[in-house]
């Protein structure tokens, strides 16, 4: 049926049920709806489509799955594209992708359950949860790549690894050949048969980036983070994960490790080229394509370790927006979403009118970033070209995912979000 046609029968439908005293306001969230009925416009919607198809018609990208909710209700979700392009098996709406960094924000709200359930602070220093920690070093770069490994100015607290100011890279800073040497660098864990904890563990004998408290750092805070929430709720990383956040949010597609009978939903990685993309090797740097089925599965990634679909992150971002909750399930307060969705780096040099809150980088200036948006606006995204963002003033949930390692440089990001927020018509 033509999309028109289904749009005036559903909006029929919609209206027929307000007349009888109910509609999308007592169904559950993320439920889909006409768009108009959440003040979007269906016609400008659709101009998504040409614009992600091209991205798959020029072989910039092998596909893609794109989600937009607004006020609780979905009114875009579409697939483009191909799943694996080797085997002719198109991209579904219910693909399944490797999220990386968005992981992150999952760990961070695991750390703020664990904070509701007074098992820990997160003002506490590290070191009352990992107390190889309690002692650290920074190395202070010199000319020609030399360095002197300083003792920290402060501890390190919980605090600082949420916001990423704990001086905490991903091997390759000053000291990255003792990085190297301990042969911890990069964020991928799938192919480790080392469990997380005692990775971290020898994190801390290796000179960090930066003194904690003093710059900004991205690397592998929220892995450590990762191993904090197992010292202080006593379970594994996944099984916390599960049963504080997934399984109460419906979240039945969304692992550490997939499930062998999900393995034909899994999409493929690929590798932006000069000529347009290629199937990234296996095994790759950051790639590992079946790493994640049949790999050691030990090692909890806490800062890049899960797949998920598009429909399970967007339940999770809508329980954000909704201060907590989602369909009668509270997983935070809403005073612990409030404090993770606002800027925490009090000067700390970031991104042009951004800052960083607590496992979220958090829009403070439209005008110094310079794209649509909205202050209060928080998101992140992955390093296989993923991205996600909330608006809690517009109530919009977008979610796009792809599998791009390296991306090349695309502008899908940007036309995105400037395609969803001309779509606005309130």
């Amino acid at each position: 049926m033509p999309k028109t046609k289904l749009r005036v029968l559903v909006l029929a439908w919609c209206l027929v049920a307000v007349l009888s005293g109910f509609c999308l306001a007592e169904a559950q969230d993320l439920a889909p709806a006409v768009p108009e009925s959440v003040a979007v416009s269906s016609d400008r919607l659709e101009r998504l489509d040409s614009v992600l198809q091209q991205y798959v018609s020029d072989k910039r990208l092998a596909g893609v799955v794109a989600l937009v909710a607004r006020h609780g209700r979905v009114v875009y979700k579409e697939a483009f594209g191909m799943r694996d392009i080797e085997s002719s098996e198109p991209m579904r709406k219910d693909s399944i992708f490797r999220i990386a960094s968005q992981t992150k924000a999952l760990a961070s709200v695991a750390v703020m359950a664990l904070q509701e359930q007074g098992k820990l602070l997160i003002a506490d220093p590290l070191s009352k949860y990992l107390p190889e920690f309690k002692t650290t070093t920074v190395a202070i770069e010199k000319d020609e790549g030399e360095y002197d490994v300083v003792p920290g100015r402060r501890p390190i607290t919980l605090r600082h690894l949420l916001t990423h100011t704990a001086g905490i890279g991903y091997g390759n800073g000053p000291a990255k050949d003792r990085w190297a040497e301990a042969g911890i660098q990069g964020w991928y864990f799938a192919n480790r048969s080392e469990p997380v904890n005692h990775t971290v563990a020898r994190m801390a004998e290796l000179p960090f980036d930066a003194h904690p408290g003093e710059r900004w750092v991205y690397g592998y805070n929220t892995d450590i983070l990762g191993a904090v929430v197992e010292r202080a709720s006593g379970q594994k990383l996944d099984e916390f994960v599960r049963e504080t956040i997934l399984e109460p949010l419906g979240m039945r597609d969304t692992h550490f490790y997939l499930p062998p009978s999900k393995a034909d939903r899994l999409a493929t990685v690929y590798s932006a080229t000069e000529d347009g993309i290629e199937r990234a090797p296996d095994p790759g740097l950051g790639v590992g394509q079946g790493h994640y089925v049949k790999g050691p599965r030990v090692s909890f990634s806490g800062g890049a370790g899960l797949l998920s679909t598009a429909e399970d992150y967007a339940r999770f971002l809508q329980m954000m927006l909704n201060g907590g909750t989602l369909d009668g399930h509270r997983i935070l307060s809403r005073k612990s979403v409030e404090l993770m969705t606002v800027d925490h780096l009090q000067g700390i040099e970031f991104n042009p009118g951004q800052g960083f809150g607590l496992g979220f980088s958090i829009v403070t200036d439209v005008g110094a970033r310079g794209v649509p948006g909205t202050v209060g606006e928080f998101g992140w995204g992955g390093a296989y070209h993923s991205t996600y963002w909330a608006d809690p003033q517009e109530g919009i949930v977008v979610v796009y995912f792809t599998q791009l390692l390296p991306a090349g440089g695309l502008d899908d990001h940007a036309k995105l979000r400037a395609l969803v927020y001309q779509a606005l018509m309130d």
